[in-house]
């Protein structure tokens, strides 16, 4: 098993949510274009690095091999990930893990403001495992599980796994938090549920297989800022780590 301090170091785990060339309403900032998302993953492969699943980037952990990757995550399972984001991925020859909400497959981005985007189907879910990207949880209707209840764990964090393992027809491995949001009541349950890994997003205080850290890219992140974000992480990382 990998320290904890694995889990809060480079190499990193970057957030995106939804890729697409529309010009309309962002008020979440959730939008990058595909040409911008382009332009990143550019940057990376001249850094020499590699986008993985967070799957793959764990296995890389465990072997104390991770040089040159950087896991890609992608929230809330958009329909345009299959339109917009993996075209550029393959052309990049990279992989990443969609989380998708169970409850809402097919269905749209209801649990935000407008503007409610539509979200993939079980079909698209196949699809985007059949073309090597990880299948995992956002919950089963996208709520904050921080101070939830028992009732509301099991929901959300359980059942979603099961909806999604019978969908894949196999295994289910990662779990992100809806809004970053848990407690250590919320990461038990995932644990109890039998996922072997959980996201959250920029909170390094404690972080762990079942609270990984990443930081959030978006529009404006070109290649400079992404460095600035690169050391900013490091810099966190360091900081929380124990005295040596």
């Amino acid at each position: 098993m990998a320290p904890a301090s694995a889990f809060g170091r480079a190499p990193r785990v970057l957030m995106y949510h939804s890729i697409s060339p529309s010009l309309g309403p962002d008020p979440h900032s959730l939008r990058v274009a595909p040409d911008r998302l382009d332009e990143q993953l550019t940057h990376l492969r001249r850094r020499g690095l590699r986008g993985v699943s967070v799957a793959e980037w764990l296995h890389a952990v465990e072997r104390g091999s991770t040089r040159g990757l950087v896991a890609l995550t992608f929230d809330d399972g958009y329909r345009d990930f299959i339109d917009h984001a993996m075209p550029v991925l393959d052309h990049h020859g990279m992989t990443s893990s969609l989380y998708v909400v169970t409850g809402k497959l097919g269905g749209h981005s209801d649990w935000d403001q407008e503007p409610s985007l539509p979200l993939v189907t079980a079909d698209d879910v196949r699809a985007v495992a059949a073309a090597g990207h990880e299948i995992g949880s956002h919950s089963s209707t996208h709520v904050r599980l921080g101070g939830g209840t028992a009732a509301q764990r099991a929901t959300e964090i359980a059942d979603s796994r099961r909806v999604l393992t019978e969908v894949l027809g196999g295994d289910v491995a990662g779990f992100c938090f809806p809004y970053g949001s848990f407690d250590e009541a919320a990461v038990q349950a995932v644990v109890d549920a039998g996922y072997d890994y959980a996201c959250v997003t920029d909170d390094h205080t404690n972080p762990r297989r079942h609270s990984i850290p990443r930081f959030f890219v978006g529009q404006k992140d070109t290649a400079l800022r992404l460095e600035a974000k690169f050391l900013r992480h490091r810099l966190r990382a360091r900081a929380k780590s124990p005295a040596t």
